[in-house]
């Protein structure tokens, strides 16, 4: 078998690498803060669904 040498330029340098995992970090963030929204948004509108007067039909 024969090892293939990486050329320089095709290396993630450590920088890249924080760089990457902080953008990764942020959007994880957001999308735990999207979510948590989205629930409370849930409650609100099954708890407005529940204390609405229901409609009897004649």
């Amino acid at each position: 078998m024969t090892k293939h040498s990486k050329s320089p330029n095709s290396q993630i340098t450590k920088s890249d690498e924080a760089r990457a995992l902080n953008a990764l970090q942020e959007a994880n963030e957001l999308l735990r803060a999207e979510v948590a929204y989205l629930k409370k948004w849930d409650a609100l509108a099954r708890a407005a669904q529940q204390a609405a007067p229901k409609k009897r039909k004649p």
